[in-house]
């Protein structure tokens, strides 16, 4: 396979961030490097493997060209020794480095970086001695880039984990984070501007008194902005007003709220939701942040679900050590990829990869 100079470099780069990793293994004994190891696993979980053993199946089959291009130069490896190694391998860090590589491309493509915040539990590596790990990720909105992943401790929750979360990220000045009703707290608000960071958060009924407050605003007297979409044999009408917020809200940057009422119709049916926001962004008008709310929701959609669904992790057998965390990593890189090329299915994209390693190198070099 030929390829560009350009594509070369960006494998090259891919490597050499993975290189940052700590190896964890000993050196006696030791074969494989790990940043092949990784490489590869990222290749194989882009072409549909859900497990170790598909895994070794993959790079079996990929080749020695394409294997030597993902660092592993000396052929392929075999299960066990991913196993063993995705065990050990520090998942915090991979994170880091995953996350930075990726932001780069996600800035680039999406203008003003909208990012969704929200946690997923990996149930399929629950066992008798601990609970699943849970893990909360950053989203780029409509790019569908995973920017960043942190662990919640066992012993807390993930509003604390959403501010480690941010820490992780080297810059995100003028960046609007997304975040629902578990995580509307004024220490994250604070957390967010205190990084030159804009934000919108829901307020909901779990929240009551604010909820209460909120509520007895005179909304009626606002203008409202309506939006109405089809589909799946509903039809739902979003009206959204907003107003500059009042003192009393104590978010840090608060500077506007808003009244979001959804009125959902499904077979002659209909239910109407009404929540509010916060938002420390004073320009955004009110169709912009319907915008921002709707696309908070992709996380779900976009990231979770595929996981859950095409990637089956919640029946993933695979439960020792770190390598839970690590495969999560590797199949929100590959959603990552996949969604920066353009594609929409990402089954149907998982399989055309299956069919040929090339198409997944080529995709790693072009990233």
């Amino acid at each position: 396979m030929t390829s560009s100079p350009m594509a070369d470099a960006r494998c090259q780069y891919l490597l050499h961030l993975l290189a940052q990793v700590p190896d964890p293994r000993k050196r006696r004994g030791r074969r494989h490097p790990l940043a092949g190891l990784l490489a590869t696993g990222i290749a194989a979980v882009i072409a549909g493997s859900r497990s170790f053993a598909a895994i070794g199946q993959w790079a079996g089959d990929a080749g020695p060209v394409a294997l030597a291009a993902l660092g592993a130069e000396r052929g392929p490896a075999e299960e066990s020794t991913y196993r063993r190694a995705f065990a050990l391998v520090s998942a915090d860090v991979l994170d880091r480095v995953l996350g930075a590589w990726l932001h780069t491309r996600a800035t680039q493509a999406g203008g003003r970086l909208v990012i969704a915040v929200d946690g997923k539990a990996v149930r399929g590596a629950r066992n008798r001695e601990e609970k699943a790990p849970h893990l909360v990720a950053a989203l780029a909105h409509g790019i569908g880039a995973v920017l960043g992943q942190v662990a919640v401790d066992a012993k807390s929750n993930e509003i604390p984990a959403v501010r480690e979360l941010l820490k992780a990220f080297t810059d995100l000045a003028g960046a609007v984070i997304t975040v629902d009703a578990l995580h509307t707290q004024s220490d994250t608000a604070q957390a967010i501007t205190g990084r030159h960071a804009g934000y919108v958060m829901t307020v909901k009924a779990n929240m009551p008194t604010l909820y209460k407050q909120l509520k007895k605003l005179p909304w009626t007297a606002i203008p409202a902005t309506s939006a109405v979409s089809t589909g799946h044999g509903r039809r739902a009408r979003r009206t959204i007003r907003a107003v500059l917020v009042p003192a009393w809200t104590g978010f840090a940057g608060a500077a506007q709220v808003a009244q979001v009422r959804r009125t959902v119709t499904r077979k002659g049916k209909k239910t109407v939701e009404v929540v509010y926001l916060i938002t420390s962004d004073r320009d955004a008008d009110p169709a912009t942040l319907a915008a921002w709310v709707r696309g908070h929701w992709e996380i779900e959609n976009r990231l979770h679900w595929v996981r859950d669904v095409t990637y089956q992790e919640d029946k993933s057998l695979v439960g020792t050590g770190n390598a839970p965390r690590v495969m999560a990593s590797l199949r929100s890189l590959a959603i990552s990829l996949l969604r920066l090329d353009g594609q929409a299915n990402i089954a149907a994209a998982s399989r055309h990869h299956a069919r040929d390693p090339q198409r997944t190198l080529k995709l790693l070099q072009t990233a």
